[in-house]
């Protein structure tokens, strides 16, 4: 359901055997890409049994799914945890299959490296010159130190509190709010996640590819969130309409704790997500210490996760155990993986 990217050396393939199917993207830099079908559903290679037609052609974008390529002042490989066959336990070495990606990139991953290692160099250097600067080893630490609590609304209520109020904010000693308040904490859940599903294009927002391998579109139209499943040739069906602010924040099992905290983890050692709160630093033109930064993005989003885990058991009846944390990651994580970051993804 993701619009693939074609590389100028395999224009020639398209070109000359499916040129129709050959089209510019509809994002704002205009790559070339393969068409959908209808403009809007799933690749015009997929066919009735969702196999590709052209497999032994298909783009690098296809062959590198499920991993990234980061590129900042280094390389890093990501694993996009919305694709199921991660969490299934069974497959080849992702660590085999990672060193072979890149070695196919190499070319690719040395032209983007000098060009996105200056733009980190000139991010380090605006900050030091702000005096926000902060070491983010040093921050990576002290959030590995404190993973339970990054699972607990008290405690998520004291940083996004501290992160808006403190010059410089630090985890030690941090202590969860005894009474945190739990409306506010449910419209930043709520805020976070919805800002992604407000769009008219459903090409726009985030997929969720459910259990029983459906695709599942959430539009948000004020406080209405229409539920819709996709088919196969681009068709959009209705299927129920609930009003966003009567989706509450549902208590998470321990079970569950357990999975969003191994997902806490997993984030903060993302160099996309560093890069992710990089830019967000530089769009507000430093005016806020890293640590308030790095500390309060990724308190936003464990409640982004959380409430889309809500509204999945609202449709679903996942939970909020093991099962429903670990769908709300897999509809959240490609999401995640789309934020702006001041590096690049190759």
């Amino acid at each position: 359901m993701c619009q693939p990217e074609v590389l100028p050396a395999e224009r020639s393939f398209f070109k000359k055997n499916y040129p129709k199917c050959l089209v510019r993207s509809r994002t704002p830099d205009h790559y070339q890409a393969l068409a959908l079908k209808q403009d809007r559903g799933s690749c015009v290679f997929l066919d009735g049994n969702r196999r590709c037609r052209v497999y032994d052609h298909r783009t690098a974008y296809c062959h590198q799914f499920p991993y990234h390529i980061y590129v900042s002042d280094r390389v890093k490989v990501e694993l996009d945890l919305s694709c199921r066959g991660l969490w299934s336990g069974r497959g080849v070495s992702a660590l085999d299959e990672a060193k072979a990606i890149v070695a196919v990139a190499d070319e690719r991953i040395r032209e983007a490296l000098p060009e996105a290692a200056e733009v980190y160099r000139q991010f380090f250097d605006a900050c030091r010159e702000a005096g926000v600067m902060e070491d983010p080893s040093m921050l990576r630490m002290s959030v590995s130190e404190s993973l339970g609590s990054f699972t607990d609304l008290g405690f998520l209520s004291r940083i996004l509190s501290m992160s808006e109020i403190e010059p410089q904010m630090s985890l030690a000693g941090t202590q969860r709010d005894a009474q945190p308040d739990l409306a506010a904490l449910e419209e930043a859940a709520r805020t976070a996640a919805l800002e992604s599903l407000s769009s008219d294009d459903p090409l726009s927002v985030p997929i969720y590819g459910a259990e029983d391998l459906s695709w599942n579109v959430f539009m948000v139209d004020g406080d209405t969130l229409e539920w819709m499943t996709a088919d196969d040739e681009g068709e959009f069906h209705h299927q129920e309409f609930v009003k966003a602010s009567e989706i509450p924040l549902k208590p998470l099992e321990p079970d569950g704790q357990k999975i969003l905290a191994d997902y806490v983890q997993t984030l903060n050692g993302r160099d996309s997500f560093l890069g992710s709160v990089y830019y967000l630093v530089d769009a507000n033109g430093y005016e806020d210490d890293l640590a308030n930064a790095y500390y309060g993005s990724l308190a936003t989003a464990v409640l982004d996760v959380l409430w889309r885990a809500s509204l999945l058991d609202t449709f679903f009846h996942t939970g909020m155990g093991a099962r429903g944390i670990r769908e709300a990651v897999i509809f959240y994580d490609m999401d995640r993986l789309d934020a702006p970051a001041i590096g690049a993804f190759v």
